[in-house]
């Protein structure tokens, strides 16, 4: 049996007996002596469960809604809050329960395509912060910038509110305005930007060769097409006759693994380890992801990895094992630090929970999670070098390939 099949049985079983037992309770009236237990996932110990129901008696007796217009609650409703809750319980913005409208959405983020400004945000220290600006899209048009934390979506505070929250307030119709107020660091007063919605359609792949004879390949995201993009980037490096290469990985935040391993195969022998699952205290061993051994380039490769605060997941794992590996030279700022795995499992047809089930190791045993990657060379990011359109980083880069 494949394991999202035995989490939909399990699940099942799990609403099933929350169910009966609540038709029980209620039938009991106010008969709490003996309260229905569960067993704990992870221990042979048994949660008394006499709270929960008890505040569940409680609100369906005494809640009075705002209005009279207020909907009513389902109890599917109440359920989908409960496991809402128990996900949140466990201290972890990446885990989360996803009901059908919000499922829904999280399936068309990852399908590449969608309304919205065109942002990736997370929680980071309790507060929304945005990840990365997606190239071209509204928000960087607006000036949002890696690291922003988002403090209100039009007139609603966002303290304490989930990214997944967030995303539905965000999206809307393309072509109507959201106001979204940031916090800067170094900057005292809010932010306020009105971002006009688009659909957006997340980019991949850009190449230039500078007239230093520096070839760049910007790379935007981690996309089911990303490798053959690269493959068919490197081909344009190779037939330009340069030895200085530059990928730039600045506010990409990451996608799919698989292309993360692709890309560093071509810098790297069969069998490296590229990067490895640590699944914590669960007993499994770790799980061990090795290059495919393309590696076609000689030790005459100069190779500089640009990232910043928006580097995240997939450009980390690619730029930590290939800076380890003594192939390429980190340059920018210390990447976001986005080092954990989480996996999609169906809970019913329509809705999902996205669990954190391991954190990622580069190959030198480093936590992404932990720290992000503090690049080799560090460029302070100012009002002043960044006038009239100055790169710093790219600059920095340049120079340094140059000088190597």
């Amino acid at each position: 049996m494949n394991k999202e099949r035995y989490t939909q049985i399990i699940w099942s079983i799990v609403i099933a007996g929350i169910l009966f037992s609540l038709g029980y309770y209620t039938g009991k009236g106010d008969s709490w002596q003996n309260p229905p237990q569960i067993l704990n996932a992870t221990s042979t110990e048994s949660a008394d469960m006499g709270s929960f129901w008890r505040a569940w008696q409680l609100l369906d007796e005494k809640f009075a809604p705002s209005s009279s217009t207020t909907p009513q609650i389902s109890n599917k409703e109440k359920i989908w809050g409960a496991i809402q809750g128990l996900a949140a319980s466990y201290g972890d913005p990446y885990t989360v329960f996803f009901p059908p409208e919000e499922s829904k959405a999280f399936e068309e983020d990852i399908s590449g395509s969608f309304g919205g400004v065109g942002m990736e945000i997370e929680v980071r220290d309790g507060l929304l912060t945005v990840v990365a600006p997606l190239k071209d899209t509204p928000a960087e048009k607006a000036g949002v910038k890696a690291g922003d934390k988002i403090i209100a979506i039009g007139d609603t505070p966002s303290i304490s509110m989930s990214s997944t929250e967030a995303v539905k307030m965000i999206r809307g119709k393309i072509g109507t305005p959201i106001v979204i107020t940031f916090k800067r660091e170094n900057i005292d007063e809010p932010l306020t930007k009105t971002i006009i919605r688009d659909n957006i359609k997340i980019p991949i792949i850009k190449t230039e060769l500078l007239s230093e004879g520096v070839f760049v390949i910007s790379l935007y995201s981690f996309s089911a097409t990303s490798p053959n993009e690269f493959r068919n980037a490197l081909r344009e490096f190779v037939e330009s006759g340069s030895d200085k290469l530059i990928l730039d990985l600045r506010n990409n935040p990451g996608g799919y693994l698989e292309a993360a391993l692709d890309i560093a195969s071509w810098f790297l022998p069969t069998g490296k380890v590229v990067v490895s699952e640590n699944f914590g205290e669960k007993g499994k061993e770790p799980k061990i992801y090795r290059s495919k051994g393309y590696d076609i380039f000689t030790d005459k490769l100069k190779f500089a990895i640009l990232v910043n605060e928006g580097s995240a997941s997939a450009s980390e794992i690619l730029a930590g094992a290939l800076r380890e590996y003594n192939k390429a030279t980190l340059i920018g700022n210390k990447t976001f630090g986005k080092g954990s795995v989480q996996e999609l499992v169906s809970v019913e047809n329509d809705t999902s929970l996205k669990i954190t089930v391991a954190h990622w190791l580069t190959p030198l045993g480093n936590s992404i999670s932990e720290n992000g990657l503090i690049p080799d060379i560090e460029v302070e990011i100012t009002e002043e070098n960044t006038k009239d359109g100055r790169d710093p980083v790219l600059e920095k880069a340049v120079e340094y390939l140059s000088s190597h």
